[in-house]
């Protein structure tokens, strides 16, 4: 596969070209003085990385784009010009916020089409017209007419025949809905956990809603249970959202003083989640590995042990989503990583041989 030339490199997107970067250094390292181009396989293994993952990130045309850390290690195996280093990690940066952007777009108020399958997937609910305790809050604005007509009320019940004192009284109602409106309120750190993170972009996140349902729900499935198996809770991390599952749901939210209704949303996932950092549970380090694994900045060694790739990883997540790139995990972080996932087409390859066959029942 040759390389292209710079002009037609800049028009394809960023992975596509850092991967296009990378598979020439791969390409080019037998050309180097006292170097030999190694197979994708020792490659692979001197990376730490299994070859499928390594070739995924050789391909421009596939999705999968390599990290910073895998960038950095090619550079160095494959002794490729130092001056492209840097160029390397621009490109990954760019890939990075290019996510950014597609994850904020992906998450905008209003969901538009879709089945079951990807509203389950996505953490969206509210399709069968019940109430969820545990849910996103309404935003289809019914509210309004109601404030309306209240306002209304109350200006009609105050008027009076003289035309200036009416005037007077509905300066001061409109005076006071304006103020209410527009007054700076503090907010407190229980307002963010409930209504959610708000970053730089000024779009609030939310946490997403997961329920028991007969579909895989991926990776925030599996983060689910990993965190219910880190407070002391045996379900199998399938992604499979089944009975035994919604079982362990509702009794976590009993012990908590959650609405037990089985339903895991805005109430129920800051109460499951961790701090995370070295030395942290295994379950909750590899809830937290599976989420970053599947964020579309590369891949993350999904191990249970929380390494310093781990935790590089983790920075540059947090980096690009104006967090602070502390390298650990607390609410805002999971917050980020479980809105910022991507629709996976299939399980990882690591967890095919868990997971039960699509038709088998939840």
């Amino acid at each position: 596969m040759a390389y292209e030339p710079e002009g037609q490199d800049r028009e394809q997107r960023p992975g596509e070209r850092l991967a296009r970067l990378l598979r020439r250094w791969w390409e080019e390292a037998g050309r180097v003085p006292g170097g030999t181009r190694p197979t994708q396989q020792a490659l692979a293994s001197r990376l730490g990385i299994d070859q499928t993952t390594l070739s995924r990130y050789l391909n421009p045309r596939h999705a999968s784009t390599a990290p910073p850390r895998v960038v950095e290690a090619l550079h160095a195996h494959l002794r490729a010009p130092a001056g492209e280093l840097e160029r390397a990690r621009e490109l990954c940066r760019a890939v990075l916020e290019e996510n950014n952007r597609q994850g904020t777009a992906d998450h905008g108020p209003e969901p538009t089409g879709g089945t079951d399958t990807v509203n389950a997937v996505n953490g969206m609910d509210g399709m069968d017209g019940t109430e969820d305790t545990d849910g996103m809050r309404d935003t289809d604005g019914r509210e309004a007419p109601t404030r309306s007509r209240s306002q209304s009320r109350f200006r009609s019940r105050w008027a009076v025949p003289v035309l200036v004192a009416a005037a007077v009284v509905l300066a001061f109602v409109a005076g006071a809905v304006v103020r209410d409106q527009y007054a700076s309120h503090p907010r407190t750190a229980a307002d963010d956990v409930a209504a959610g993170a708000v970053p730089a972009s000024g779009t609030p996140l939310e946490w997403p809603l997961l329920r028991k349902r007969t579909e895989d729900q991926y990776t925030r499935g599996r983060a689910l249970q990993h965190l219910l198996m880190a407070h002391g809770y045996e379900v199998k991390a399938d992604g499979f959202f089944g009975d035994e599952t919604q079982d362990a749901v509702m009794d976590f939210q009993r012990r908590n003083h959650l609405p037990s209704d089985g339903k895991v949303g805005k109430d129920t996932w800051p109460a499951l989640v961790k701090p995370v950092g070295p030395g942290a549970d295994e379950h909750t380090v590899l809830a937290l590995q599976e989420l970053l694994h599947n964020t579309g900045q590369g891949g993350t060694e999904v191990s249970g042990e929380f390494t310093a790739a781990t935790a590089e990883d983790l920075r540059f997540f947090q980096r690009g989503h104006d967090l602070p790139p502390t390298g650990r995990a607390d609410v805002d972080t999971w917050l980020a990583l479980l809105v910022f996932q991507r629709p996976p087409a299939d399980a990882p390859a690591y967890q095919r041989s868990t997971s039960p066959l699509p038709s088998a029942p939840a």
